[in-house]
C-alpha cells in the first residue's frame, strides 16, 4: 500500500461503501462489518454507528482506536461472513483468509485485502443513538490493485456495486477543497 495525502481520506467513503473496522482489544485482532457510516466534512472526521451487540465494542470503547478498512466487490462474501459471526468465537483473520498489516499509529492493523484503510482515533462517542465519532491519523490506498469497486448495503441481504463515474469536478470547482481529486 502506498501513503494517501490524509485530506483526500473522506473521499475514500464518501460514497457509503460497506467498510470493515478492525480492532485490537490487547489480546487479539478482530474485525466487524459495518455499513452504517458518515462522512462528517472535508476533515478526515467520520462516524460509525455500533454498541453492545458487537463484540468489537467493547474494545473501542477501551482502547478508542480502529481501522477503517474498505474492501472491494471480489471480497463480498467475506465481508458477509465476517458480519454474521462473532469475534468472541473465532479468529476472524484466520477464518476468512485476510493478512492483518501493523499500522503506523494504532494497534488494530490494517488489512492488506482491502483496497484502502484508514487509521483513526475514537474522538467522541454518542452514547443515545451508539455513534462513535473517529478522527482519521493515517490513510493509505492500494494503487496496483486492479478491482477498485466498492460495495453498498441495500439493508435486505442485497447490494449495489459501484458502477460508472461521472466526472463533474470541473462544475464542482468552487465547492471542493483545495488539491482534491478522485484516487
Amino acid at each position: 500500500m502506498q501513503p494517501l495525502d490524509l485530506g483526500k481520506a473522506f473521499t475514500l467513503i464518501e460514497p457509503g461503501p460497506v467498510i470493515l473496522v478492525t480492532t485490537h482489544d490487547g489480546q487479539k485482532a478482530n474485525i466487524m462489518t459495518l455499513s452504517w457510516t458518515m462522512v462528517m466534512d472535508f476533515t478526515p472526521r467520520f462516524a460509525i454507528t455500533t454498541g453492545e451487540w458487537n463484540y468489537s465494542f467493547t474494545a473501542l470503547r477501551k482502547h478508542r482506536e480502529c481501522v477503517i478498512a474498505i474492501p472491494t466487490v471480489d471480497l463480498l462474501d467475506k465481508v458477509v461472513g465476517i458480519g454474521t459471526c462473532s469475534g468472541a468465537d473465532i479468529d476472524k483473520f484466520s477464518r476468512f483468509a485476510l493478512t492483518p498489516v501493523p499500522a503506523q499509529y494504532v494497534r488494530a492493523p490494517l488489512i492488506n485485502e482491502c483496497l484502502a484503510n484508514i487509521e483513526c482515533k475514537v474522538i467522541d462517542i454518542i452514547e443515545r443513538h451508539n455513534i462513535l465519532v473517529l478522527e482519521g491519523l493515517a490513510a493509505h490506498f492500494d494503487t496496483a490493485r486492479e478491482e477498485k469497486r466498492t460495495i453498498h448495503a441495500v439493508g435486505d441481504g442485497t447490494f449495489i456495486v459501484d458502477g460508472q463515474t461521472l466526472d463533474r469536478r470541473e462544475m464542482m470547482a468552487a465547492k471542493l477543497p483545495p488539491g482534491i481529486r478522485a484516487h
